[in-house]
């Protein structure tokens, strides 16, 4: 089975290394994977998005128009991407930086602050993390705990932020439950 998942956000919130974390971890499952970075000539502040895509068999395009999931980072990446989230996929809003609904009946929508919980945690710059963590503990796109560990090996050179994100990544997962 194919399974899509649109990132997108401002650039600086870490949007690309949400994407390439969950890639690693269904590649660690054993999965066929695509990741699709994008973002503007901005870069930080400017918008940022990737798409992972994963399957159990060879995927034979990496260019999706609808994507089965969105976690949406801000307002302009809600407006843009959540009218494309095919019906029953999931969509994860950082309801610090957008508190408005997608307006759509036909998803699982779920609003996290995901902001003011990596500021709980030690940092803003853990707010991808916390995204990450309550998307993958709703959607179950993969194993939470290969998840962990992807996470741990993302941050394995960067000992003084480990604990930190692992923390973000459980509060995101509470927060999603």
């Amino acid at each position: 089975m194919q399974n899509e998942v649109m990132f997108a956000g401002f650039g600086g919130q870490g949007i690309l290394m949400c994407g390439k974390i969950l890639a690693h971890a269904a590649l660690e499952e054993g999965s066929e994977v695509v990741w699709i970075p994008s973002y503007g000539p901005e870069m930080r502040g400017g918008t940022a998005y990737c798409l992972v895509i994963t399957s159990d068999k060879p995927i034979a395009s990496p260019i999706i128009k609808n994507p089965a999931n969105l976690v949406a980072m801000n307002l302009p990446s809600i407006d843009k991407f959540a009218p494309e989230v095919r019906p029953d996929g999931v969509i994860l809003i950082n309801k610090s930086l957008a508190n408005v609904s997608s307006g759509r009946t036909d998803v699982d929508e779920i609003l996290v602050p995901v902001t003011e919980i990596a500021i709980e945690v030690g940092s803003v710059k853990a707010a991808n993390i916390v995204a990450l963590g309550a998307f993958v503990a709703r959607s179950k796109i993969v194993d939470f705990d290969v998840l962990k560990e992807m996470v741990k090996k993302e941050f394995s050179t960067k000992k003084k932020f480990l604990d930190l994100n692992m923390n973000a990544l459980e509060r995101g997962r509470q927060a999603a439950l």
